[in-house]
């Protein structure tokens, strides 16, 4: 069992047991809870991510349609949607693909970055899916780390490859699987640095628990063999399929769309269609074992065998009630039937949302010039 004085004797050769606890506490939490960070920290990851913030904004707005405005709201739904697929992960715990990488790839990662946080906010205020105070956080592992390291690895695979290039495939598999991989040690090494900096006197962790020599291996490894595996599938798999039926998505990111489209620009209906079918079978995420770390509150920690729980985590994990916690719907009994719900309440807001920034950002932006 973990206690306070089994924290404060970890050796520097760390034994098994810990490493297995820690798999077990840290391997679904790209998804960061409150309290399990530092107010300090929280702070400094939202600062770090509102220029990322800004750039997007500022990409939105120059690439602003009609076609600009439906392709992100499908990739922001489609983040979303994904992130409710767990899969299983080593040590008894679920994982779960983003879409970040594919996002990038299609919307370039400065867009992709808007889309992706839009996703993270929402599931945190409606379903208590990551923490409010780690919001800032959350979006900058997933929606600046993963996008800009995906395609960048995407870029050096494809660039001057014509659009039919299995090296694009490649490089979407790649960049997907690294780009997760990295978001999930930056994540790691936020946890990590908890109980080096914030301690009570008696030196008990204040808020996560485990070092970095502990929690570097427990998120990167699981990572690694499965979850960043999981993306880097599904984004070549996504890639492979625009390659042969959609090319012009390919290069959506290198235009600036105006109102009047081209007669070659890329078609959304089959990929809205393929969302359609992802909402229907969000339920296959519950068939995972174990529990996902994001949902473990105060009480769920201590009935897991935590003898006692660290101070600021208890006092900031009760911080938001969501009205949808755990895409549960209290009204609803049947937990299928609940999820599916979600998934669609949750794309409703994410759309509406998606339309309200496009709304905001075009003002007052002059219209392009028609061409004659």
């Amino acid at each position: 069992m973990l206690n306070k004085s089994s924290l404060k004797k970890i050796p520097r050769w760390i034994p098994a047991y810990y490493i297995l606890m820690a798999f077990w506490f840290l391997s679904t939490a790209l998804h960061i809870p409150d309290g399990y960070l530092s107010p300090a920290t929280t702070t400094v990851m939202t600062i770090l991510v509102l220029p990322f913030w800004i750039i997007g904004l500022k990409k939105l707005r120059e690439k602003i349609s009609a076609k600009t405005v439906s392709a992100v709201a499908l990739f922001a739904a489609f983040s979303f949607v994904i992130m409710m697929f767990n899969v299983p992960l080593p040590g008894g715990t679920t994982g779960h693909a983003v879409g970040g990488a594919l996002a990038a790839i299609i919307l370039g990662p400065e867009i992709a970055t808007i889309a992706i946080s839009i996703a993270l906010v929402i599931q945190a205020i409606f379903f208590g899916d990551g923490g409010i105070l780690a919001i800032g956080a959350n979006c900058f592992n997933l929606a600046v780390i993963l996008p800009y390291v995906s395609y960048a690895i995407y870029q050096a695979f494809s660039r001057n490859q014509p659009l039919d290039s299995k090296r694009r495939i490649l490089g979407s598999a790649v960049g997907g699987w690294a780009g997760l991989t990295i978001a999930a040690f930056v994540t790691a090494v936020q946890f990590g640095i908890q109980p080096a900096f914030w301690h009570a006197a008696d030196g008990t962790p204040l808020y996560a628990p485990y070092p970095l020599s502990v929690a570097i291996p427990a998120m990167v490894i699981p990572h690694i063999l499965v979850a960043s595996v999981v993306e880097g599938l599904i984004t070549a798999l996504v890639v492979a399929y625009l390659i042969r039926a959609n090319k012009p998505a390919l290069e959506f990111v290198n235009k600036i769309e105006t109102s009047s489209a081209p007669s070659n620009a890329p078609k959304w209906r089959t990929l809205w269609i393929g969302l359609a079918v992802l909402i229907v079978i969000t339920p296959l995420g519950l068939l995972a074992p174990g529990t996902a770390w994001g949902e473990w509150g105060a009480e769920e920690l201590t009935s897991l065998g935590f003898s006692f729980i660290p101070e600021g985590l208890e006092k900031l994990s009760g911080l938001w009630s969501a009205p949808m916690p755990d895409y549960e719907i209290p009204a609803i009994q049947n937990p299928t039937v609940a999820y599916i719900l979600s998934a669609i309440i949750g794309i409703f807001i994410v759309v509406g949302l998606v339309w309200l920034f496009a709304k905001l950002v075009a003002i007052g932006r002059k219209p392009e010039p028609q061409k004659s």
